[in-house]
């Protein structure tokens, strides 16, 4: 018999834009920075927890082991295991749905999911012929050897390269592959801009009423989120230039489209069992995940998958679009959460697309990213899961309201998820 699974709770450190406050903090570093927080908010010190999943995307073959050196450095018991998880940016989101699975057919009864990424910290390559030339050096056992090896490297065998947000089979960013799902749909700039304002709007609200006051652990002098603009309007919007399509017809700006961010973020879950172990309360359950993907290299838009995760999720559960309290649809670019929605609307679409009788209808988008979405707050690629997990178990705490997050990530994929609340 399947156990319900809970949300204890979840921290996550201040988001803020790469290259500027964490520039001097390593991936892992930044990591252990949720995680002990996390530890110490729950009381967790010295206890063993079942399993631990942690992801970083731009990350190096320096932390081939980052969850469990994370954990080691956290205040756990060193008996407590730990694995890497990665998709994209869903990657925290991924590791929640594999603990779920775990406690929910009762092989463990406590667990932590988190992901952390750092473009500040990306690692940098250098190309094949240098590669070998340095192991070729390593190799050499002699001074003249290795001065043969040496004089045998070209000027042109020093170039370097750093990742960078690009599909490998067609060589467009996720802004341009954005670009072609906006013209696709016809989604205005106007209409981006009025969602990214919203974002803020709702994020500066949040943090004036004190919701994010007991959810973020401050690193340094770092406090708050770095990427919320009080002051921004969408006048100020529409000015920006387009950050990918530079003609007349781009619509994307750097307004409109999550910022490169860094920050890392942490969640506790637990059985029934596994809560009265460690004497805690729950905050939510999950009621169900869903995982899909799309050919965007044929011609299907790139981040369209969560169409089809959340489709299928509603079919499983009996629900429609309209049974949510709160919706939690992850910013990657404003153009992207409107496609979806435009998708969910159409009649044809459902129902040749997504293999539905009638379109799944509209939603009440003021039940939408309610205390800021990632436009606003950031996007961390593998924090934004948790992150996201982190907010709706504050939100619908000692209640029974229920929550849809969709979340789209590189690759064409999507991972959705509903959560409820615990009275």
């Amino acid at each position: 018999m399947k156990k319900e699974v809970y949300m204890v709770g979840g921290v996550r450190t201040p988001f803020v834009k790469s290259f500027t406050a964490y520039s001097d903090i390593t991936t892992q570093k930044l990591m252990e920075i949720s995680l002990s927080a996390l530890v110490k908010k729950y009381k967790l010190e010295g206890q063993t927890i079942d399993d631990v999943a942690l992801g970083a995307i731009m990350t190096s073959s320096k932390n081939w082991n980052l969850a469990r050196e994370c954990v080691l450095s956290s205040g756990l018991a060193p008996q407590t295991p730990a694995y890497n998880v990665q998709r994209a940016c869903g990657t925290s989101f991924e590791a929640a749905y594999q603990l779920y699975a775990k406690i929910a057919l009762g092989f463990i009864d406590t667990a932590i999911a988190g992901g952390v990424d750092t473009n500040s910290a990306v690692p940098i390559e250098v190309n094949k012929a240098l590669r070998d030339a340095i192991m070729n050096l390593r190799k050499a056992k002699t001074l003249s050897d290795k001065i043969k090896v040496v004089t045998q490297i070209s000027f042109n065998e020093l170039g370097f390269s750093t990742p960078a947000v690009v599909e490998p089979r067609t060589h467009l960013s996720m802004g341009e592959h954005c670009e072609l799902m906006v013209k696709h749909w016809h989604i205005s700039q106007a209409e981006q801009d009025e969602l990214a304002y919203q974002s803020h709007q709702n994020a500066v609200a949040a943090y004036k009423n004190g919701f994010y006051a007991d959810l973020i652990v401050p690193v340094g002098e770092t406090k708050k989120d770095s990427l919320i603009r009080e002051d921004t309007t969408q006048e100020k919007l529409k000015h920006l230039k387009p950050a990918f399509d530079k003609s007349s017809h781009g619509t994307i700006t750097a307004g409109n489209a999550s910022p490169l961010s860094d920050g890392s973020s942490a969640v506790l879950l637990a059985s029934q069992e596994g809560l009265s172990a460690l004497n805690l309360k729950a905050q939510a359950k999950f009621i169900d995940f869903q995982v899909a993907a799309v050919d965007f290299v044929n011609g299907e838009g790139l981040l369209m998958a969560p169409t089809k995760a959340v489709a299928k999720l509603l079919t499983r559960n009996n629900l429609t679009l309209q049974d949510f309290d709160y919706y939690e649809i992850h910013e990657a670019f404003a153009g992207q959460v409107l496609c979806t929605l435009k998708a969910w609307e159409s009649e044809d679409y459902c129902q040749n697309t997504l293999r539905l009788t009638s379109a799944l209808g509209s939603i009440d988008r003021s039940k939408m990213n309610v205390v800021g979405g990632s436009i606003a707050l950031g996007h961390p690629f593998a924090a934004t899961g948790s992150r996201i997990l982190a907010s709706v178990g504050k939100l619908i705490e000692g209640s029974d309201k229920r929550v849809l997050i969709s979340i789209c990530t590189a690759g064409g994929m999507g991972i959705a998820g509903i959560v409820e609340g615990v009275m």
